[in-house]
């Protein structure tokens, strides 16, 4: 078996029809900031350290992925609010069948909801328990 490296995540890229968009949709859900354009991409940083580089991608259509964010149990409710008041329909499921809920995994809640490109988005307050 190989040694154990400490190897992080440090950014990925956000492919969006409309970067600016797409970041701020996000950002204002998470209530975080979108930072200044770096090159072809706009940023936002995460609380880890990780950065989500959105770039816009007119060529071809987006391929549609999933991306999960750990946040604190204290700013869940805010984050469903800010759903709600801006009439996107969150679930409690990743294939979208319960609308309007949230789920109760691992001890914690989550909800999934699509972004302007449909990039499926969750926001949990536990990770899930891995064997």
């Amino acid at each position: 078996m190989p040694e154990a490296q400490h190897i992080e995540l440090n950014h990925t890229v956000v492919y969006a029809s409309d970067r600016r968009t797409s970041a701020e949709f996000l950002a204002g859900i998470l209530g975080l900031e979108v930072g200044a354009p770096f090159g072809p991409f706009l940023p936002i940083d995460l609380g880890n350290g990780v950065t989500l580089d959105y770039y816009e991608k007119r060529d071809e259509p987006i391929q549609p992925q999933h991306y999960a964010f750990l946040v604190e149990e204290e700013r869940f409710d805010t984050m469903i609010a800010r759903l709600e008041a801006a009439g996107v329909t969150y679930y409690a499921d990743p294939v979208h069948r319960e609308p309007g809920r949230v789920n109760d995994l691992f001890g914690g809640r989550g909800a999934y909801f699509d972004d302007p490109d449909g990039h499926n988005m969750e926001i949990m307050t536990r990770p899930y328990a891995r064997p």
